[in-house]
């Protein structure tokens, strides 16, 4: 097996979960009318609901995800474009907006959720318990290590 950079395979890795994704399984051909969630508005539209007898800010999922500021700002910001949820400034701090669930981003976000589902099943089809264990304990080490990597 020719030996390739572990940057290399996460990114091939990726592209081809992001390929799978977008595609129509129906016709296996890409989507024409893709509107749905990247895989960061499916993470805090997950939390959103899970959090909905709660207020939710932008600071939160800035922590809560590990992003930078402007990041969660985009994202949250073609989300409201997108009617996925809206922001709404705080009674209590002018400052600050709420962020709320639309009603139908449940809907969008349950058929995505069942698309990732399946595609989790796809990737860890025929690997052990034990190899999983394995992959997942070396992902934490490499996230460790570029996040001190970071610090310095």
């Amino acid at each position: 097996m020719k030996e390739e950079k572990i940057f290399f395979q996460i990114k091939n890795l990726e592209k081809k979960v992001v390929r799978y994704l977008l595609m129509d399984q129906q016709f296996s051909k890409p989507c024409k009318n893709f509107s749905k969630p990247t895989p960061t508005q499916l993470q805090i539209i997950d939390y959103l609901l899970k959090n909905m007898n709660r207020v939710v800010y932008q600071k939160e999922l800035e922590e809560l995800f590990t992003l930078k500021r402007a990041t969660v700002s985009g994202v949250l910001k073609t989300m409201e474009k997108n009617g996925l949820i809206s922001r709404v400034v705080d009674e209590k701090d002018t400052r600050t907006k709420q962020i709320l669930l639309n009603e139908s981003t449940k809907e969008i976000f349950l058929q995505a959720k069942k698309r990732v589902d399946d595609l989790e099943k796809i990737l860890i089809q025929d690997l052990s318990k034990e190899e999983l264990e394995t992959f997942r304990a070396v992902l934490e080490k490499m996230e460790t290590n570029l996040t001190n990597a970071t610090k310095k």
